[in-house]
């Protein structure tokens, strides 16, 4: 989590809202990372999770993400579970819970729905405070 954290400050320097992620190899290898885009590239779907998949894809030369860890800061939300699940990723690991949009748990969980043909292990708030200290930081000082 801690270099899910680092990543996500360097959204702070795109005014977008600080969330970091990475995606770890079956041996535990950084193999790529993501923070918020959305204002930098004008996207909506450049969300941290999102911006690391298709990293990891494309260095793995496939979409496929069979036994990756996907580790973010902040509980994703329903287009990037969607995204999580359709790139086969193995296991979630999150820091702060997002009880507005949060689709891991929170509002929804997309992930673990017994209806959906592919499940994600989940693993929910790692580092909970110190994630949701920097995004309360980052929209206090934002009013």
């Amino acid at each position: 989590m801690q270099a899910a954290l680092e990543v996500a400050r360097q959204a702070l320097d795109t005014n977008d809202v600080p969330v970091g992620a990475i995606i770890l190899d079956e041996s535990g290898n950084i193999v790529s990372s993501g923070y918020n885009r959305r204002e930098v590239d004008s996207d909506p779907t450049a969300h941290a999770e999102i911006v690391a998949l298709r990293e990891a894809a494309d260095i793995a030369g496939n979409w496929r993400l069979d036994g990756h860890t996907l580790v973010v800061t902040l509980e994703p939300c329903a287009m990037c579970a969607g995204a999580i699940a359709q790139a086969r990723i193995k296991t979630v690991v999150f820091g702060a819970w997002d009880e507005k949009a949060g689709a891991v748990g929170s509002v929804w969980d997309v992930l673990r729905d017994p209806r959906a043909p592919y499940r994600v292990e989940v693993i929910a708030g790692v580092r909970a405070q110190e994630c949701a200290e920097l995004l309360n930081t980052f929209f206090t000082e934002l009013r």
